[in-house]
């Protein structure tokens, strides 16, 4: 077997292949006699067709299921006798069976980078002390009333903030109507910010019948992928305007909330407590980031043009998939598919490269994923989705391409909880104040 390596770029590899007469020849003829004996034809009996017949009806066949037999059986020895180490699958082309009778064949990998690890342990991040405020406490309470306030059709004044808005509207981009933003009868909470700011903003002082062409400009991050960084022009009608009757704060309020409190001031700690959890979990999330920052930022080295594409084409079918539960497509979304792979580039990039990193933290430190580790991960998605740990195994079940992306991200949980614990924490200039006052009624 020769093999000829070509480095085309930092970590990119073009491998041609060739395997000698003999080898080659074996194989043909193993394929041809089988066809031979086992193939039916007019005319023939089974076993007696010509070699030549066999050829005119079955080189094509043959030469294809010989040629995939022949890189299965030779591309790993190849790659072992070049000491190479490729991270993902190759890209196999060109393969040809010569006139010599040696057959040849191109394969396109990736290499694994080399690099040292610096500074990894140890690390400085800013970690923020999680403060909640009275303030915080009175807007989550402001919060439920407005969610338990029961509506009341007015006529007899514009909208203000508060209100429930019912309205018509129709969405034009260069003056082309978006089949996409059109609704009737919808509902819009004035002032909540859920839809769009600037677009609540514009009905405030509208009334009942009224109509409008509001003119509304979406930042480029908009979660709604058929709206961002566009500017809409909406023709609204309102058909109702809504106020809400808020309830008072009183015991009688909480007791309303729920059966388990008896007054406002448990009801105001078990505010509390759940805004601390967040918080915490949120400042959990932000170290896990900070951390990850800092290790970028001390490595740099050149990661896998195919590992970064895949990457990308993860993040593009994630936006597809969410424009799917809209019912549309990146084309109807007017998204460009090439313009998008493009922005999603240099996160993917981060995202490999931050892989490898921790991977070989985990390769330095000895960590693994075990058994109760995997326990844990299963105990964890059964509790998310109600069902019992034996059916989430099943769900993964046995097979290994299943269950690795799993393992990984277990892995990844681990090495993160090691340079968590290693990492010496400051506290943010931009601390989040908890108050434990007022919190009595």
């Amino acid at each position: 077997m020769d093999v000829v390596v070509e480095k085309l770029a930092d970590l990119t590899r073009k491998i041609t292949i060739t395997l000698p007469e003999n080898d080659v020849q074996k194989e043909l003829k193993a394929a041809y006699d089988k066809v031979q004996r086992d193939v039916k034809l007019k005319g023939f009996r089974r076993g007696k067709v010509p070699r030549s017949v066999v050829l005119k009806n079955f080189q094509q066949k043959v030469e294809a299921e010989v040629a995939e037999k022949l890189v299965q059986d030779t591309y790993f020895s190849a790659i072992e006798q070049e000491k190479i180490d490729p991270v993902v699958h190759p890209e196999i082309s060109e393969p040809r069976f010569k006139d010599d009778g040696t057959f040849s064949y191109v394969a396109m990998i990736d290499t694994k980078p080399e690099f040292e690890l610096q500074g990894y342990k140890g690390l400085e991040v800013e970690k923020p002390v999680v403060v909640v405020s009275d303030e915080e406490i009175a807007a989550e309470l402001e919060s439920l009333r407005v969610e338990m306030a029961p509506l009341r059709s007015v006529d007899d004044r514009s909208i203000v903030k508060g209100d429930v808005a019912v309205v018509d509207f129709q969405g034009f981009h260069n003056d082309k109507p978006m089949k996409e933003v059109k609704n009737e009868n919808f509902s819009v909470d004035v002032g909540s910010g859920r839809i769009s700011p600037e677009f609540e903003e514009k009905l405030v002082g509208m009334k009942k019948g009224e109509e409008a062409r509001h003119e509304v400009e979406f930042p480029a991050k908009y979660p709604n992928p058929v709206l961002a960084g566009k500017k809409v022009t909406f023709k609204v009608k309102v058909k109702d305007v809504k106020e809400r009757l808020l309830p008072e704060l009183d015991d009688e309020f909480a007791k309303d909330v729920g059966s388990e409190y008896k007054s406002l001031a448990e009801l105001k700690t078990t505010i509390h407590d759940r805004i601390v959890k967040q918080k915490e979990e949120k400042a959990d999330g932000d170290l896990t980031d900070r951390i990850m920052h800092k290790l970028l930022e001390n490595h740099t080295f050149p990661v896998p043009i195919r590992l970064v594409r895949y990457e990308v084409e993860e993040m593009i079918k994630s936006t597809e998939k969410s424009l799917e539960q809209n019912g549309l497509d990146l084309e109807s979304a007017g998204i460009n598919r090439e313009e998008l792979a493009e922005r999603n580039r240099a996160t993917a990039e981060k995202r490999v490269r931050g892989d490898f990193i921790l991977k070989k933290i985990a390769e330095v430190e000895a960590i693994k994923v075990n058994e109760e580790d995997m326990d844990r991960g299963f105990k964890r998605i059964g509790d998310q989705y109600n069902m019992p740990v034996a059916q989430v195994k099943e769900y993964f079940g046995g097979s290994r391409d299943d269950i690795l992306p799993f393992v990984n991200e277990l892995l990844n949980e681990k090495i993160l909880a090691f340079l968590r614990a290693e990492a010496k924490l400051v506290d943010a200039p931009d601390v989040m104040s908890v108050s434990s006052e007022n919190i009595e009624a």
